[in-house]
């Protein structure tokens, strides 16, 4: 018979062995730019792609708050922690290439959301931000058939998925008689995301025209048009599918909304981080860009995506 004493080394033994196993499985990590409820359908991305790669740890991260400093703070911590490989959506890609650059040298980098071309990152998985505002501007130009004037509203306005937003926005409705005035950008800080659009109603009685370019912006532009008693006055266009935008195209409010796809950049994400480090790297184009499609959602279709949107995030 075997005595207690064998039986508690035996496990022990056992133990340190499965510790020691998985402290082998490569680590991936997917981090954000700030914290939202937009990362969500990424989050469920890359659970639903944690069951398909067992031999994987996966990790998602956001920063303590929505810095560039803080951001690469965390990559520092996540490659000294023994992590493989990192996907970020970059807060500040301009400001960040060394930092990307220092962190490219250690692991494959890739980026998300908003690319950082400049820098040594390997890929970009994500939405064409230009299509992206194109898309939106379309969505302006059936809205207002005699034009009108618009503000904007955007988190980092240095931020490669703005810029390219705005620019993609301008570009669809050149000569449409739509003139985007100007853009205020509120650091991914909500409240002042909502203070922009009181001061805009304020101070700008001549617009007419509102565009969210970040998921947040247009529920804050819903609260203030609300409160002020301008819902259905003001043309709003909207980027993503928080539940208050998605209800605001429902009952008629919003113009519409362009959705992208942050499901698709969580679950493919970790699967091409995956491939790459296993060697396969066949599904690195050659100018280093995979875009996963955005589209245009009305009244029309809101339904079926939001049913979409809930099956994905279980329930």
């Amino acid at each position: 018979m075997y005595n207690l004493k064998s039986i508690l080394i035996a496990s022990a033994a056992v133990l340190a062995s499965s510790a020691a196993f998985a402290q082998e499985k490569p680590a991936l990590a997917f981090v954000v730019n700030a914290a939202s409820d937009f990362w969500k359908l990424s989050e469920a991305g890359v659970k639903a792609a944690q069951a398909e790669l067992p031999g994987y740890e996966l990790q998602f991260r956001y920063p303590a708050q929505g810095t560039a400093a803080l951001q690469n703070a965390l990559m520092d911590d996540l490659v000294a922690a023994g992590t493989d490989a990192i996907m970020i959506s970059s807060a500040d890609p301009k400001n960040s290439i060394d930092a990307f650059n220092r962190i490219a040298a250690q692991v494959p980098l890739f980026t998300t959301d908003s690319d950082a071309p400049d820098s040594n990152r390997i890929a970009y998985l994500g939405s064409s931000n230009t299509a992206a505002g194109v898309q939106a501007g379309e969505i302006a130009v059936e809205a207002m058939p005699d034009g009108g004037k618009c503000m904007g509203f955007v988190g980092f306005l240095g931020a490669d998925n703005a810029v390219e937003r705005i620019a993609g926005f301008r570009q669809a409705v050149e000569g449409k008689g739509i003139e985007l005035v100007d853009v205020r950008g509120d650091d991914v800080d909500f409240a002042r995301a909502r203070s922009n659009v009181d001061d805009v109603l304020a101070a700008n009685p001549d617009i007419t025209c509102m565009v969210g370019f970040y998921s947040y912006n247009p529920p804050k532009i819903y609260e203030a048009l609300q409160a002020a008693g301008k819902l259905g006055q003001i043309t709003v266009v909207a980027f993503d599918e928080d539940p208050i935008t998605l209800g605001a195209v429902r009952e008629g409010s919003f113009a519409g909304t362009v959705v992208q796809d942050p499901y698709q950049w969580g679950y493919q994400g970790m699967k091409l981080m995956a491939a790459y480090l296993e060697g396969d790297k066949s599904q690195i184009p050659a100018d280093g860009l995979i875009i996963v499609p955005t589209k245009k959602i009305n009244k029309d279709n809101v339904d079926a995506f939001e049913a979409e949107l809930k099956s994905r995030v279980g329930g």
